[in-house]
């Protein structure tokens, strides 16, 4: 078959030190979808970038060649790989809002890559534009003349960035993390529309990701990255059916966790009834309320000893205002009982003493980690509210039990700061922080969604060992129903804010009632 990229011996280091990309050979085969994949800090995305030349300042390609149309990429002159970047090969990143112009249109920008590459009259350029949001599934936003990136969600700025990025029908597309930050089924959404959209332009995509379940979805053949190098390739069916090496063995397993059954008493520790929160809609002069946006209603639920319930929906299906609500940060109407106490009806002055009792850990460990802090003051910081009285020693016992607890070294550690750790250290620092206050309830938003699958998997492992060894209880927020499925024993599935389906994990995935619960576990089985 013939390649339209051959990678050859590539080598990469920044700053002449640190070796990113070690002698690695990447044959992309014309007109069909391979993959890298990898964790963070692998070597996948710097040996994409490599490909038009995109690699930052520090960077050095040390040796090897980077074949297309019978050219090195890596000896062409600035105009020349300008002529090439857009047009012959085109790039799709992780977060549009880095790649698409505040200050301009959608429009304007997809027009301007236009005229860029092509001699055409501006006119038909325009017209070019409004078939080409059509053709991405922008129906709506092509009828329209200004349509600024803000006003669009993240599947429609993807939609958008997609529609950009093949303007000029490119030889190659390369899709880089292109639907980490969506939802699993705007992510499917993508996915179909990439694989359609290659059929119908005979176009060869490179696919950069660290989910296999993605990978395996789009990729003909897949190549697996570790510490820079490749350590695996082959055709996706086999290298997903026979691995070789131990790295790829586990990245394959880590996909498919189960619940592990622990110990649950049938004994209520909160119980949700009739919640309702809606946030006022306000205009005019005078700001007077003229609606209300129904972020939850009527939502219903026990949540036992011991016991994990998951909470799964889509962006804005509510999930963040459920936990806001139960842990009285935001207005609320219904009823929240904790232990036999009605939270709803507690004075502000009341609340401190159950702030305690139920703790939240937060998706990314680094904004919710304080960078002056070390790890000792994070840690210890809700004992000197709470128990401000605690002295030296027993803080001190208690900050190596908890440490102890989540797997990180007393000594190693206490004097550090947040940013000397890896993101799952940063996370565990996190647990610690909540656990060392004994709650009864732990709230986990999102807390797996910003780590590599490997370091996601290590962490909720922690978890299923924590709650069977201090009989916690759980209400696990995510989108990504892979990791629901490794954690909750009930699920419930939240959609505009009410309750459309709710069972025990095993009968959702095996018997799901609701066709958008269907689609939220299609989209990662």
């Amino acid at each position: 078959m013939e390649s339209i990229i051959s990678i050859k011996n590539l080598g990469i280091d920044f700053n002449n030190k640190n070796e990113v990309v070690k002698n690695i050979n990447i044959e992309i085969i014309k007109g069909k979808t391979t993959a890298i994949v990898g964790e963070s800090g692998s070597g996948k995305t710097v040996s994409a970038l490599s490909i038009l030349k995109l690699l930052p300042n520090n960077a050095n390609i040390r040796n090897g060649e980077i074949i297309f149309n019978n050219q090195n990429i890596l000896s062409l002159s600035d105009n020349q790989i300008r002529n090439i970047r857009g047009n012959k090969i085109a790039t799709i990143f992780q977060e549009p809002m880095t790649s698409l112009n505040p200050l301009h249109t959608i429009n304007k920008q997809i027009e301007e890559i236009i005229l860029t590459h092509n001699k055409t009259e501006k006119i038909n350029a325009k017209e070019k534009v409004k078939k080409l949001l059509n053709e991405v599934g922008l129906e709506e936003i092509a009828k329209r003349p200004k349509v600024y990136p803000y006003e669009l969600s993240g599947g429609q700025r993807q939609r958008a960035m997609i529609a950009m990025s093949i303007a000029n029908k490119p030889d190659l597309l390369i899709a880089d993390e292109p639907t980490t930050a969506l939802d699993v089924t705007i992510q499917m959404q993508i996915l179909d529309l990439l694989s359609q959209l290659q059929k119908k332009l005979g176009m060869t995509l490179l696919f950069i990701s660290h989910d296999l379940s993605v990978v395996k979805k789009i990729s003909d053949y897949v190549y697996v990255m570790k510490e820079g190098k490749i350590i695996e390739n082959g055709s996706t069916s086999e290298v997903f059916k026979n691995p070789t090496h131990n790295y790829t063995k586990e990245l394959i397993t880590s996909q498919s966790n189960k619940k592990i059954n622990v110990k649950k008493l049938e004994k209520t520790v909160l119980k949700i009834e009739k919640l309702n929160v809606w946030y006022p809609i306000k205009k005019g002069l005078l700001k007077r309320t003229v609606d209300y946006v129904k972020a939850i209603k009527n939502v219903s639920f026990n949540l036992n000893i011991g016991e994990s319930i998951g909470v799964v929906g889509e962006s804005g299906s509510g999930k963040t205002s459920l936990i806001l609500a139960i842990l009285r940060l935001i207005e609320s109407s219904g009823d929240i009982y904790f232990k036999n106490i009605n939270i709803n009806k507690l004075k502000s002055n009341q609340i401190l003493n159950l702030r305690k009792e139920i703790q939240i850990v937060f998706q990314d460990p680094f904004s919710s980690l304080s960078p002056r802090m070390n790890v000792e003051e994070i840690i210890c910081e809700g004992l000197r509210v709470h128990y401000p009285n605690i002295s030296i020693e027993n803080r001190i016992t208690k900050l190596k039990n908890v440490l102890n607890k989540v797997g990180l070294n007393y000594s190693e550690c206490i004097e550090k700061y947040p940013h000397e750790f890896s993101g799952g250290q940063r996370q565990r620092i996190a647990i610690a922080r909540a656990l060392i206050l004994e709650p009864k309830i732990l709230i986990l938003d999102e807390p797996t969604s910003a780590l590599d699958i490997t370091i996601q998997n290590q962490i909720i492992n922690l978890l299923n060992k924590l709650q069977s060894e201090l009989l916690l209880s759980y209400i696990f927020i995510s989108h990504d129903m892979k990791v629901i499925r490794s954690v909750a024993d009930k699920i419930i599935v939240l959609r505009k804010g009410v309750i459309i389906e709710e069972s025990s994990s095993e009968n959702i995935f095996n018997n799901p009632q609701s066709e958008y619960t269907k689609n939220l576990i299609k989209a990662v089985l």
